[in-house]
């Protein structure tokens, strides 16, 4: 029977295979699909071509980042611009790596984490940490290669479907076309009706305002700015509620 460290909450028998991380990762790949098809749609459709958004899931892989610099960059900011706001979005993955980092005893390989680790997504993250803490699985590296390369792969072939959709497939399907349209608005809504809860109210009434804002007196990229910013900014400076 493998051994099981209490203090660290990991086990040291041997590890989690390859197959078991593809198989953990199906979740992952189901959500991925329409979301990463809905993208490569959404970034045809504002004048980028297939393979510049096939670029976007390859380099950038950043989910709702993507929608994002797309919308920035066609609306005509700098790559700056785009740049600083995306990073300031996706800041929350300088935890992942250290967060995860305390759950491993094995030594690392250092050809093999620079894979995982690219691939560390908000849901490869979230699956991995289920699986180590509620499931008590065996960490291995071939484990998280599994989940992170079917997430990514998945994600790069939702890209490539809805951006060949975008040329034309769907010109005789508008209903289906407005309704793969809608889905980054009804993403980010739903990101907000999650987080809309009594303790949080403060913080989503900054940021919507700082992005009222933003728009209101300068522009698109002003606006996700102030909204990042104002959201932050009333997010630490509230005071922690005990339980």
């Amino acid at each position: 029977m493998a051994e099981h460290d209490q203090t660290m909450g990991v086990h040291t028998g041997p590890g989690a295979t390859l197959r078991e991380g593809f198989v953990d990762s199906l979740p992952i790949v189901i959500s991925y699909m329409p979301v990463a098809f809905a993208f490569g749609l959404n970034a045809t459709r504002q004048g980028f071509t297939p393979l510049e958004a096939l670029f976007f899931s390859c380099v950038i892989y950043a989910g709702a980042s993507q929608f994002v610099i797309t919308a920035l960059l066609s609306a005509g900011a700098t790559l700056w611009v785009a740049a600083v706001t995306v990073m300031a979005m996706d800041i929350r993955h300088v935890l992942y790596g250290p967060s995860l980092r305390q759950r491993i005893l094995r030594p690392l390989n250092s050809r093999k984490m620079p894979i995982w680790a690219f691939g560390l997504t908000d849901e490869v993250f979230a699956a991995a940490t289920t699986k180590l803490y509620r499931d008590q699985r065996n960490w291995s590296e071939n484990w998280m290669l599994g989940i992170a390369l079917s997430a990514w792969f998945s994600w790069i072939l939702g890209t490539a479907l809805g951006a060949w959709s975008g040329h034309g497939l769907l010109h005789d399907f508008p209903a289906v076309e407005a309704a793969l349209t809608f889905m980054l608005p009804a993403l980010f809504l739903s990101f907000l009706l999650a987080s809309f809860q009594r303790h949080q109210r403060y913080t989503v009434t900054a940021a919507l305002a700082g992005a009222v804002l933003g728009l209101t007196l300068f522009s698109i990229p002003v606006s996700i700015l102030t909204a990042i910013i104002a959201g932050g900014l009333t997010a630490i400076l509230m005071p922690v509620k005990k339980a």
